[in-house]
């Protein structure tokens, strides 16, 4: 598990790395027991930004050996059609550790300003390892404040959760983080609660975060 999710870090970076993307956000939690990695990106394909490629990845690790069982890898690309500014819909192909390939059809919802960010993304899958439909939703908030030309404060939070045949609680996370950024280096405080099952067993760590806009 350990090469397969180094290996596909890698090829996450890689892969963005190529993409010139409107925007990329990278970040790295570690805390008592856990290490996660997360990559969201955006970018057009299209000049009039009609379509475009969003690609959600992460990468986490426990340190404990009786914990090690939750080690997880998720890489999901989805390329959207943008019916406008808020709204857009697209197919993708998700793969994680756990549940292995699905195919997926997701819509994502935008908000945005200069001091906030809101994306949720509702998705319906098919699993192929579980034989089973599924359904999905991941969302993306942050509030940045300004305290001078160069440094600002910033809450951040993504939470995801994932329903075997629509009623049976799979996989959940919920990360919150508080920090302060300097010329577009963010670093703070994290809390990271994760869910796994249909009688959820729970799991939750307190940490440090590092996160950079790209």
């Amino acid at each position: 598990m350990k090469k397969i999710g180094i290996i596909s870090v890698r090829l996450i970076i890689a892969f963005v790395s190529t993409l010139q993307a409107q925007f990329t956000q990278i970040e790295l939690f570690s805390g008592f027991d856990k290490t996660d990695f997360t990559l969201f990106s955006n970018y057009s394909v299209t000049a009039k930004n009609s379509l475009s490629i969003t690609t959600l990845a992460f990468f986490q690790k426990f340190g404990e050996k009786e914990n090690q069982i939750f080690d997880e890898v998720g890489v999901q690309p989805t390329l959207f059609w943008n019916i406008n500014e808020t709204i857009a819909l697209g197919p993708s192909l998700y793969y994680n550790s756990f549940g292995g390939f699905s195919e997926r059809l997701s819509a994502k919802f935008t908000v945005k300003n200069s001091s906030v960010l809101l994306v949720v993304i509702p998705t319906v899958a098919y699993s192929e390892k579980k034989r089973a439909s599924l359904a999905e939703a991941f969302a993306q908030f942050q509030l940045h404040t300004p305290l001078t030309d160069k440094i600002s404060l910033w809450f951040n939070g993504q939470f995801l959760t994932v329903w075997d045949k629509f009623k049976t609680h799979s996989r959940s996370f919920q990360q919150l983080r508080l920090g302060a950024s300097y010329k577009g280096h963010q670093l703070g405080l994290g809390l990271d609660f994760d869910q796994y099952g249909t009688q959820p067993i729970a799991q939750s760590n307190v940490g440090l975060y590092y996160r950079k806009t790209l």
